[in-house]
Formats: structure tokens, C-alpha cells, sequence
């Protein structure tokens, strides 16, 4: 790497992404509700209620459901066997006669996805278990299996058998606006739904809650009230319509602090389409690490500052080597939608199937260019 583009790298560390490169979120403990993942405290305050919620609230309290994810006897011997491997101690002397390891079982929140079974909920509320039982808004219990999760979205994707539910309905996170109110739905502690308010402060929000290079994190930030067993929740807008999945709180304690954050509905659906279609989340691969676009990087590049972020990095199995990419490109927009900071662009492109067609729009040595670029796997 030369001279420059290192020295470009090491001023944009803090926010330099791979693009298709999750904290290892906390297990839920022996019967406890599934802990929220926190990010740091923030001070906040919002203007009083200007209207009645009542319709939202009925209108969504009914798709939300109370989650209780179990390990078996079975897998919690399994989990002691590999710690056995990993403890040479344990592993030549062993445990106490008669010592049986203890199974976890947590709870959380769900929102009814379909009306034949399909319950969304998070990766964290679920990861660690294999059986699982779903209490509804009118107290009907069943038992459900696991479809699909993927740690990198903390989305997950669980199915009951029953039929005729009450599947909330989806809105659309793109029309969000800040400053706009919402609804939080939990149903957490087996105390039935509850619903608080708040307003959105922000979109876009990449908190570093899922530590990983492969993260996607492009959170709706908003003030409303969630706690601990409220994860896998609904957030509504002022109509009861789904705009997005309740995932983690700001927090220095473990109980809410401020601001929560929800994954936007637009990626959840994708997400959860893919986990009940494949039982996987089939990510498209761009194959570019980026920056984004500040004062500093862009005297570095030797250009004017435009909103977007900067292509420090094409790799050459991704879709943006094979459609003419470059470094230094400016992205500024995708599909025609303006991109100002990375998590922006990474959520667009994790909305887009596989083998789909997005128009990335770049600034180059000063013009604006549209580059259509078919997105692939990493494999491909």
C-alpha cells in the first residue's frame, strides 16, 4: 500500500468499514429476560405526548408475542463437554461426582411476521437455545422451532404452528423522519404487552453493538422506553405499522437509560424472507472497504468535501471490482437515494437480492458517474 492511501487508512480508522467482511452478545442467564445489548449512556428529554396512541397501541399489541427460549439437558451437556476440551483441569480431573450442568433458559419478545406462524424476534434472544415456547397477546401457548438466525443482523426467525394470527402490519423504515413519535411493544416478563412513547432521533445509527467486520448496523434511534425482555419487539409508527425490530439500549446498568435502538423493518423483512426461504441470510458482497467522507480525508484525497464515503479498498472477487469501482471514488448516492455516512450505503446494499442491479452514483477526479453494479456473493 502506498504512502498516501496508508496514510488515509490510519486518519479514517475509526470509521474505515469492509463491506461484506456482532459483539458476541450476552447470553440470557438461568430464567432471566434476555438481555438487551447496551451502548453508552446519553442524556436526553422529550416534549410531552401532542396525541392520543390508543389506535396504534391496539393495533399492534396483538402481533406481539412473549418468547421463552430453553437448552435442553441434552445441549447443556454438549456445552459442558466442549468446556471440558477447553479446561485441561476439567478435562483430566472432571467435575464433582454427580455434578449436572445447569440448562439456560431466558425470555424475550416476538412480532407475528405472517399470519400462518412465522414470529420475528432477535438473534440474542435465541442463539443459545433449541426449544422454545411462544405465549400470545391472548395468552394461547405453543411450542415453536427455530428457522433461522443470523448473528451478524441480531435478526432471528422462529415458527409456531398455529393459523389465522394477527400478523402485524409492515410500514415503510424509509419514510421515517426524525422527530417523528413511535410506539415500543414489548411483552416481556410474562406481564402481557406494554407500550411506551418516544421520538425518533436518528437514523442510520451504527452503535458497534455487533462486534464484527461483517456487522450491519444501521439502527432507528429513538427515546420510547424499552427494558430488558423487550428484545425482538415491535416499534410502530403512529398508525401500528412495523417500522422496526427492537435490539439494544443505551445503558451504563442493564435497564433503559435514554435512548434504545431498533433494526429498520425495510432490512429486517429481507433479512427474515431469506432465513424462512433458505434458513440463511444470503448477503450480497460488494467487495469494497470504505470511509467515511470528512474535511480531513478529503484534503487527503486532494478533492472538494462531498457528503458520501470514501472507496479506500476494491477487492478483486467483489461486484464492485467486476463493474468499475475505483479507489477514491466518492459514493454519494445508491439507486438514487443520498448516502451520507457508511451505514447508510451498507444498509441499502443489504436490502438488495442476490443478482439484483443498484446504480452507484460516485463523484471521480470531479464528475458525478452512475455505475450500475450487479451484486453477487463472495463466492461467485
Amino acid at each position: 500500500m502506498n504512502k498516501f492511501w496508508s496514510t488515509i487508512l490510519a486518519g479514517a480508522v475509526g470509521g474505515l468499514v469492509t463491506f461484506g467482511a456482532a459483539k458476541v452478545l450476552e447470553k440470557p442467564q438461568v430464567t432471566t429476560a434476555a438481555t438487551t445489548p447496551v451502548a453508552r449512556q446519553v442524556n436526553y428529554g422529550s416534549a410531552p405526548v401532542p396525541f392520543d396512541f390508543t389506535k396504534a397501541a391496539e393495533r399492534s399489541m396483538s402481533a406481539v408475542v412473549h418468547i421463552k427460549a430453553s437448552e435442553s439437558q441434552q445441549l447443556a451437556r454438549q456445552r459442558q463437554q466442549q468446556q471440558r476440551y477447553s479446561d485441561p483441569f476439567e478435562y483430566f480431573f472432571g467435575r464433582s461426582f454427580g455434578y449436572q450442568p445447569q440448562p439456560r433458559s431466558g425470555t424475550g419478545s416476538g412480532v407475528i411476521y405472517t399470519s400462518d406462524g412465522y414470529i420475528l424476534t432477535n438473534n440474542h434472544v435465541v442463539d443459545f437455545a433449541d426449544e422454545f415456547e411462544v405465549t400470545l397477546h391472548d395468552n394461547r401457548e405453543y411450542k415453536a422451532r427455530l428457522v433461522g438466525r443470523d448473528d451478524n443482523t441480531d435478526m432471528a426467525v422462529i415458527k409456531i404452528d398455529a393459523k389465522d394470527l394477527p400478523a402485524i402490519e409492515l410500514g415503510n423504515s424509509d419514510d421515517v423522519k426524525v422527530g417523528e413519535w413511535v410506539l415500543a411493544v414489548g411483552n416481556p416478563f410474562d406481564l402481557t404487552s406494554t407500550v411506551t412513547a418516544g421520538i425518533v432521533s436518528a437514523k442510520a445509527r451504527d452503535i458497534n453493538i455487533i462486534k464484527s467486520g461483517k456487522a450491519i448496523e444501521s439502527f432507528i434511534q429513538t427515546d420510547a422506553a424499552v427494558n430488558p425482555g423487550n428484545s425482538g419487539g415491535a416499534l410502530v409508527d403512529v398508525n401500528g405499522r412495523l417500522i422496526g425490530i427492537n435490539s439494544a439500549i443505551a445503558t451504563p446498568t442493564g435497564v433503559f437509560a435514554g435512548y434504545s435502538f431498533a433494526i429498520p423493518v425495510n432490512l429486517v423483512k429481507r433479512i427474515a424472507d431469506d432465513l424462512i426461504n433458505y434458513g440463511e441470510y444470503r448477503r450480497p458482497y460488494l467487495g469494497v472497504d470504505i470511509a467515511p467522507m470528512d474535511s480531513y480525508l478529503a484534503e487527503q484525497m486532494g478533492v472538494n468535501y462531498v457528503p458520501g464515503v470514501a472507496v479506500v479498498k476494491v477487492y478483486p472477487d467483489g461486484s464492485a471490482e467486476k463493474y468499475g469501482i475505483k479507489i477514491k471514488d466518492i459514493v454519494t448516492k445508491i439507486n438514487g437515494r443520498n448516502v451520507t455516512n457508511t451505514s447508510e450505503l451498507i444498509e441499502q446494499v443489504s436490502r438488495s437480492k442476490l443478482g439484483e442491479t443498484v446504480t452507484l452514483t460516485v463523484m471521480r477526479e470531479g464528475k458525478e458517474k452512475d455505475i450500475p453494479v450487479r451484486l453477487q456473493t463472495r463466492t461467485q
